[in-house]
C-alpha cells in the first residue's frame, strides 16, 4: 500500500476570532463534541464544499476520533452527579461517547464508512499522538479494504488554567487513488 495523503484539513481554532466553537444541538456542558464538528467541518467544507458528500465518496469514509483526554468536562460532570447524588440527564449519557459525536458528523455529511474511537496515551503532545493514532488506524481501514477516505478528528479540552480547547480535523486517502476533485 502506498502512504497516506492528506486531502484536506482544518482545527479550531484557526483565528483569534474563534472564541468558542459553534452550539452543537444535542451537545450540552462540554466544549468536546461542538470542538470535533466544527474541525469536521471546517475539514470536510475545504474538500467537498458543503454537506452531504457526493455518494459514491462518502459511503467509504471513516470517522475516527482520537484524543487522549476524551469528553473531560463531561466526564467530571457525571462524577460530580453521582458523588452528589444528583440524577443524570440523559443528554450527559448519550454524549459520553465518543461515538455520538463521530455518528452525528457522519450523519450531517452523510458518511458510510466505519466509526472508531481511539484514546491514545497522554504523551508531552496529545495532540500529536492522538494525530499518529488516528493516521494509523485510518491507514489500516484503507489498507484492509473498510474504506477509501477517513477523516481523523482529533479533540482535547483546556485541563488547566491557560490552556484552550483545541481540535484539527485531517482528511486522508491512499495516495495510490488517483481520484478527481468533485
Amino acid at each position: 500500500m502506498s502512504a497516506l495523503v492528506e486531502v484536506a484539513r482544518g482545527a479550531w481554532p484557526e483565528s483569534g476570532g474563534d472564541v468558542e466553537p459553534p452550539v452543537l444541538a444535542g451537545f450540552v456542558m462540554s466544549s468536546f463534541s461542538p470542538l470535533v464538528a466544527e474541525a469536521a467541518r471546517r475539514c470536510l467544507s475545504r474538500a467537498y464544499g458543503q454537506p452531504p458528500v457526493a455518494p459514491e465518496r462518502g459511503r467509504r469514509t471513516a470517522v475516527i476520533i482520537s484524543s487522549a483526554t476524551g469528553d473531560a468536562a463531561t466526564a467530571a460532570e457525571v462524577a460530580r452527579a453521582v458523588d452528589g447524588g444528583r440524577r443524570l440527564g440523559p443528554l450527559l449519557f448519550f454524549q459520553a461517547v465518543p461515538n455520538a459525536v463521530a455518528g452525528y458528523v457522519a450523519a450531517r455529511w452523510e458518511l458510510g464508512g466505519p466509526v472508531v474511537s481511539l484514546s491514545p496515551g497522554g504523551g508531552a503532545d496529545p495532540v500529536a499522538e492522538s494525530l499518529a493514532e488516528g493516521l494509523a488506524m485510518a491507514s489500516l481501514l484503507i489498507r484492509d479494504g473498510d474504506a477509501d477516505e477517513a477523516l481523523i478528528v482529533v479533540a482535547e479540552q483546556a485541563l488547566t488554567d491557560g490552556e484552550r480547547d483545541r481540535a484539527l480535523a485531517v482528511l486522508v486517502r491512499d495516495s495510490a487513488v488517483n481520484r478527481p476533485k468533485e
